[in-house]
């Protein structure tokens, strides 16, 4: 399927909304399951490491890589689309939130194995960048701009560690959807409303986690 839309965004860069979504599929497809490999394979590193079994951490480390450098490639692979062809042709609020955002979670990807901070202050470009668009051209109702405040409220706990200010992003988008709901259509309500639910529970448990001191989780992505 990535085959097929790169194909396609060498015949036409500017993307209508049904081809982003499939673009968006489409590498979210390939990207997901190197990311769930590499946390069984880092947890079971981990315990084995516990463990003293040398030999045994020796290969699941060498898997491990191998899986980073193909997180690697697919995030390279997306973000060179992103930067010299896709955003430059994006011509509406609404793609460039997208792919903004789009930016902002291949370089959140690449950040979760990726040692340094380039690829961390990369996706906090692009998810600036991306809600400073949105702020202005999209309605706070817009599953677009709720999924961006998913997706960086996320990146602020899970990958710069700052609780507060995942928290804080995730209930201020909240808050201000909630009073604009009444005014969407029946379609709408039911996308926009999915997406806040995902934004509460998170909510829910990273207070929680605050309060306990213990792991947190989230629920992703938009």
């Amino acid at each position: 399927m990535v085959a097929c839309m790169k194909k396609a965004i060498k015949i036409k860069s500017d993307l209508t909304t049904e081809e982003r979504n499939l673009l968006s599929v489409a590498y979210k497809n390939v990207i997901g399951s190197r990311r769930a490999s590499w946390r069984i394979i880092s947890s079971i590193e981990h315990k084995e490491e516990q463990k003293g079994n040398e030999q045994h951490v020796k290969t699941i480390r060498d898997y491990r890589k191998k899986v980073e450098k193909e997180l690697a490639e697919i995030c390279e692979d997306i973000l060179g689309l992103l930067d010299t062809v896709l955003i430059p042709a994006a011509e509406t609020g609404e793609a460039k939130v997208f792919l903004y955002k789009m930016k902002g979670d291949y370089h959140r990807y690449f950040a979760e194995t990726a040692p340094g901070e380039t690829q961390k202050n990369n996706a906090l470009d692009a998810y600036a960048k991306a809600s400073e668009i949105a702020t202005t051209t999209l309605a706070p109702t817009h599953p677009i701009r709720l999924g961006l405040a998913l997706n960086f409220s996320v990146f602020y706990y899970e990958i710069m560690k700052s609780a507060e200010k995942g928290i804080s992003l995730a209930k201020t988008s909240f808050d201000e959807a909630v009073t604009e709901l009444d005014s969407l259509d029946e379609d709408s309500y039911k996308e926009s409303t999915l997406i806040m639910q995902l934004l509460r529970d998170n909510l829910t448990l990273w207070q929680e986690d605050m309060q306990e001191s213990g792991d947190g989780t989230q629920v992703e992505d938009a």
